[in-house]
């Protein structure tokens, strides 16, 4: 019988099939899913920032997109998943609000996905899909018999990656 387990801000979770992760609000935080299709095993995140190493009260590992991949890693493969089976799909990364300014550090959400990216490049694991940037928020749900990644928009629809 399916769960449906809830991964709320600055956490993740790991689980196996027939398992569905949830994760509600993504504005510029970013959701970044892990999946591997021979053991089933998934792993969702909700992460608030790029990089452990900006901040001091830095011990919320799942809180920031460095730490984050590394111990969702470390516990699918406890579960049974094999690192070259896992593929990644990222959502969120949005820009919510408008600045009048171009500093970087407000650009929090394209700071995330560009952090997703450089991290799993770094660590091999390919992103097969994402549904980032843009002005609006999105929930999604990772569905662990298949990978498939359903995304919710308010004024954008519904969509599966």
């Amino acid at each position: 019988m399916m769960n449906q387990i809830k991964i709320g801000m600055a956490d993740y979770k790991i689980s196996k099939s027939p398992d569905v992760l949830i994760t509600l609000g993504l504005g510029s935080c970013v959701g970044i899913t892990l999946y591997d299709k021979v053991s089933k095993v998934a792993g969702l995140a909700h992460i608030m920032l790029p990089s452990s190493l900006e901040i001091k009260n830095n011990s919320n590992k799942a809180k920031f997109v460095d730490t984050a991949v590394d111990e969702m890693l470390r516990e699918m493969i406890c579960l049974g998943a094999i690192r070259r089976n896992i593929v990644a799909k990222i959502a969120g990364g949005a820009q919510m609000f408008n600045f009048s300014t171009q500093n970087d550090i407000l650009r929090v959400g394209a700071r995330n996905i560009e952090a997703c990216k450089k991290k799993l490049k770094e660590v091999g694991i390919r992103i097969v899909a994402e549904d980032t940037g843009g002005n609006f928020g999105r929930t999604i749900e990772l569905d662990s018999t298949d990978g498939s990644l359903l995304i919710k928009t308010i004024g954008h629809g519904v969509k599966t990656i």
